[in-house]
């Protein structure tokens, strides 16, 4: 969906007459009963641009048809009739106009094009260059053109002005529309279909309806009902949260009636943000919008970002019990929202996750897992410690974060797929989560390339990616022993993991991660914050930079955190911290 200017798109509630060129409103409620005849032969694009005459009329001609209700008509004067007929009958039964007025409006400039879209503009033509805009400049097949469009069929770029109606109300939606001419094997004019016919902001993969839109929330508030504060809870986080928990929640009959409607562009998936076009019915103002931050922890998290002194990295904290997100912080505070849209390797944090995996193959935490000084794989990968610990458990090497003995015994005890499939079925790693606001899934590969991909996913490198949130979601899996998909609103559906880790791994991994607070790789870090803890560090490569991420995740009581900071070195360096500051100011 294009997000620039939109100079000139919505000229709000007009009601100036149309001029000259325009063939009347007719009610769309009914429909038409017409249609086109077959054609004899199949008609094609050629490459040869249809003569002015014929690019007015054929935009005529097919904007009298649309304006008319004859859709089948109008969708048989395109060069892909079986797409526009789906996408205009879309337009009539989702934005549902009591009215439609079209009126071709000459010859567009592709820059006119790209203002309404908010794509860049093209490049002006050179010397002895046709006048004539090229399929480059004009509506591609699956989203608004741009100047790096990829070649297509000369046309010539036609605009038109729209004006819909509404029943119930006197505003009228003014709009600017643009239609590319091409000309066909018959030789015909014909409209090149792209959805940016209907709207210049619609893509292939949005939808455009009249949809309930609520006024901004008189104040937000955190799950105590304080007005919620944070830096990186920017204004247009937030008025996404609302847009989207007013679309995932359960109908509530007195929300509705507080609602207005508009037409609006929106993401199927529900994961971007909303483009609402026009206002139909305003809605009545807006009341305080409670969302499942805590104030308190939040502080705590944008403090610990903040004393990054100027790296970037972010952090999360979930209930495990409930899923819901307790804060989350960026830094920078006003930049990508990396808790939840990252994706970096995770690094030994990921070793929750194979401990999993190898204590449902059969591995004990008492179990001896050697911990040599080079890895099996063919690509041999070492320890960041110096020495070889032949007895060591694999609780030990949990505490110690002992790569080869995480290679090794996976490489021995697990299949390349399990990891995957651990990740997904227990972790709910994969099951594309509706937070609440735009989140990335965190990522491992199904099936590993190679032996030694297959090693390096062990350890949250290879090609494992996740984000805070997602880290902090296994971390609370953990100490809770279900998974809860984490949402920023009480109430939000939730997705199910395939299936619960049993309580006996649960009670293992959590008496591993507690070992590794209380004398493990963690163990300063969380030094009078081990009662009802557990940690794991991670630090993970990155090809060209001099310096590891780290990552720490944790959990005390109903509180798990996970954070990265990138370029932060071990995973007690930077992340740490950040994480045990918001476990001290949970007090859980």
């Amino acid at each position: 969906m294009r997000r620039g200017a939109k100079i000139g798109i919505i000229t709000g509630v007009s009601v100036a007459v149309l001029a000259g060129g325009g063939y009347g409103a007719y009610s769309l409620m009914g429909g038409s009963d017409s249609g086109s005849s077959s054609a004899k032969k199949p008609r094609t694009v050629v490459a040869e641009p249809p003569s002015a005459e014929q690019a007015t009329n054929g935009a005529k001609d097919f904007l009298a048809a649309w304006t008319a209700g004859d859709l089948d008509k109008a969708a048989a004067l395109t060069d892909d009739p079986a797409a526009a007929t789906t996408a205009l009958t879309a337009f009539r039964d989702q934005v549902k106009p009591s009215a439609l007025t079209l009126a071709p409006a000459g010859p567009a400039t592709p820059q006119a094009f790209a203002s309404a879209t908010g794509s860049p503009a093209p490049a002006k033509p050179s010397a002895g260059a046709p006048a004539t805009p090229s399929a480059g400049a004009t509506p591609g097949a699956t989203d608004s053109p741009s100047a790096s469009a990829s070649a297509g069929p000369a046309g010539v770029l036609m605009g038109f002005k729209a004006r819909a109606e509404f029943a119930g109300t006197n505003r009228v939606w003014d709009y600017n529309g643009f239609l590319n001419v091409v000309k066909m094997s018959d030789n015909t004019p014909a409209v090149h279909w792209a959805p940016t016919v209907i709207h210049p902001h619609l893509s292939g993969n949005e939808t455009i309806a009249t949809q309930q839109v609520f006024a901004p929330p008189s104040t937000v508030v955190d799950r105590n009902g304080k007005p919620l504060q944070g830096a990186s809870l920017t204004p247009a986080l937030l008025s996404t949260l609302q847009d989207n928990a007013h679309k995932l929640l359960p109908p509530d009959p007195n929300k509705d009636q507080d609602a207005g409607s508009a037409v609006v562009i929106s993401d199927p998936a529900g994961k971007g943000a909303s483009d609402k076009l026009f206002t139909i019915v305003e809605p009545k103002p807006g009341k305080p919008f409670k969302v499942t931050i805590d104030n308190t922890i939040q502080a705590a998290a944008e403090k610990a970002m903040t004393d990054l002194g100027g790296k970037s990295g972010s952090v999360a904290a979930i209930e495990p019990s409930t899923g819901q997100v307790l804060a989350f912080a960026n830094a920078p505070a006003s930049g990508q929202n990396r808790a939840f849209t990252g994706l970096l390797a995770p690094g030994s944090t990921m070793k929750i996750v194979t401990s999993t995996a190898l204590l449902e193959a059969g591995v004990n935490p008492d179990t001896v897992v050697a911990c040599p000084e080079k890895s099996s794989n063919p690509v041999a990968i070492p320890n960041d410690f110096p020495g070889a610990f032949p007895n060591n458990t694999l609780q030990q090497d949990f505490m110690v974060s002992c790569n080869t003995a995480f290679i090794n015994q996976g490489l021995t005890s697990l299949k390349p797929e399990t990891l995957s499939s651990t990740a997904k079925d227990v972790f709910g790693i994969g099951l594309e989560w509706k937070t609440g606001l735009p989140n990335t899934d965190g990522k491992v590969p199904p099936t590993p390339g190679s032996k030694d991909e297959q090693a390096m996913n062990y350890i949250g490198q290879g090609k494992v990616q996740m984000n805070p949130l997602a880290i902090a979601s296994i971390t609370a899996t953990v100490q809770s022993g279900a998974f809860k998909q984490p949402i920023l609103v009480a109430g939000l559906p939730q997705q199910a993991a395939a299936r619960q880790i049993s309580p006996d791994v649960a009670g293992k991994l959590r008496a591993m991660m507690n070992a590794t607070a209380t004398g493990g790789t963690a163990k300063d870090v969380m030094a009078g914050i081990t009662d009802n803890a557990g940690a794991k560090t991670g630090s993970a490569e990155v090809a060209g930079a001099s310096t590891t991420n780290s990552w720490f995740t944790a959990f005390r009581g109903n509180i798990a955190v996970a954070a990265e900071v990138q370029g932060g070195g071990h995973g007690v360096d930077a992340a740490g911290p950040a994480v045990a500051s918001l476990l001290k100011a949970a007090g859980r």
